[in-house]
């Protein structure tokens, strides 16, 4: 994670990771066969705050490592598209 991120953001991966650590602790407690499930509400919260928190964040660029694929793809579609064009005619 960049140094550059504001706090904010910062703070509501805090929560995602809290909430994650409440989930484990719900599965464990379900696996031990006596489920506690305040741990899955207390997660739920938990993850929905760490949420409205980083849902403002803008995503990471492009690394443009499928940027040959992508345009494989694209040229494929579009001479498909060239073809489909030519039988109509």
């Amino acid at each position: 994670m960049d140094s550059e991120d504001p706090l904010i953001f910062r703070v509501g991966m805090f929560f995602y990771v809290i909430g994650g650590g409440a989930f484990v602790l719900f599965v464990a407690s379900d696996l031990a066969e006596q489920a506690d499930f305040d741990y899955l509400f207390v997660a739920i919260v938990i993850i929905g705050i760490g949420w409205v928190f980083r849902r403002g964040m803008t995503p990471p660029p492009s690394a443009g490592r499928f940027a040959w694929l992508k345009t494989k793809i694209e040229s494929a579609r579009k001479k498909k598209e060239t073809k489909i064009e030519a039988k109509k005619k």
